[in-house]
């Protein structure tokens, strides 16, 4: 109770605790960013498997072949470890972006580069996380909005590697958000349950309709969910903010990358961390945005 009383009485102290928690968050959406795409296709590879052999097999499931049985790959296990000499990571060798810079960037034992991604993931996650403190203050909604944060930011690294934003994230956000408008959290549950609806059949009705006047499809159905979620969370009155926000950013990159990096333009570019950062920014300041146009 003494600690409680003494966060709430000290905010510095709060966004400071909040910002050292980030990093060890940060430090642990690395593994998911790296691991999950990896678990996914693995399960999608057994499905289609199994799948094929049953098909083959007149619809009746076959025995499978016989394996050496696979050492356990998932968030735990194996511990971390360099992906190019294969040892393990030391402990001293593990702590949040401290450890990248003492290295130089650099595995400890082969000396090869580490991504740019770990510590950028890492001090992101920080600085995101004592905004949410500072914004907030204690309480539940800080609590709240640290989850939020956490979640788009791994999405949204994973989906920047892989073009992909995983269910595993993207629907227990949507359901979290539902269950906080029972509390009214944020939004309330009426609110919550039309901009879930809203933001899922938005997205949807522009993929079908860029499709058939294109014949491409311009989105995935990750950022119909997304949409949705974020719909939830911040209700139906912030998706037009958030539509707006993405696309002028995502618009003002894809140009820059064409004209700059040399993009193709038919290469597809990840519109989930445009989506996420908007969401982040109208849970954020979305109300005074709202109030500054409307006067």
């Amino acid at each position: 109770m003494a600690l409680i009383a003494l966060l709430q009485q000290q905010p510095f102290l709060f966004i400071a605790l909040t910002a050292l928690l980030g990093l060890v968050v940060g430090s642990f959406l690395n593994v998911v960013v790296h691991r999950l795409p990896i678990m996914m296709k693995a399960q999608w590879r057994q499905e289609c498997h199994e799948f094929l052999a049953c098909h083959e097999n007149g619809g009746d499931l076959i025995p499978q072949e016989t394996t050496a049985p696979q050492p356990p790959y998932n968030l735990l296990t194996p511990a971390s470890h360099c992906p190019g000499c294969q040892k393990p990571v030391r402990a001293i060798h593990n702590i949040p972006l401290l450890s990248y810079l003492l290295l130089r960037g650099r595995c400890a034992d082969c000396h090869a580069p580490i991504a740019w991604r770990y510590p950028l993931t890492e001090l992101l996650c920080a600085v995101l996380s004592a905004a949410v403190a500072w914004r907030f203050g204690y309480g539940l909604a800080a609590l709240c909005g640290l989850l939020f944060t956490w979640a788009l930011l791994c999405m949204s690294m994973i989906d920047l590697e892989q073009q992909l934003l995983p269910d595993q994230i993207v629907l227990p956000l949507l359901w979290l958000g539902l269950l906080l408008s029972l509390n009214a959290i944020y939004v309330d549950s009426h609110t919550a349950i039309v901009g879930a609806v809203v933001g899922y059949l938005s997205l949807w009705s522009i993929f079908q309709g860029f499709r058939l006047l294109t014949g491409k499809e311009g989105m995935g159905y990750g950022d119909f969910k997304l949409l949705a979620a974020l719909g939830a969370w911040l209700g139906w009155q912030m998706l037009p903010l958030v539509i707006l926000l993405s696309s002028l950013v995502g618009a003002v990159v894809g140009i820059a990358m064409m004209l700059f990096r040399g993009h193709d333009r038919n290469v597809p570019i990840p519109f989930g961390p445009f989506l996420a950062a908007a969401g982040w920014i109208a849970l954020m300041w979305g109300q005074k945005i709202l109030d500054f146009y409307l006067r």
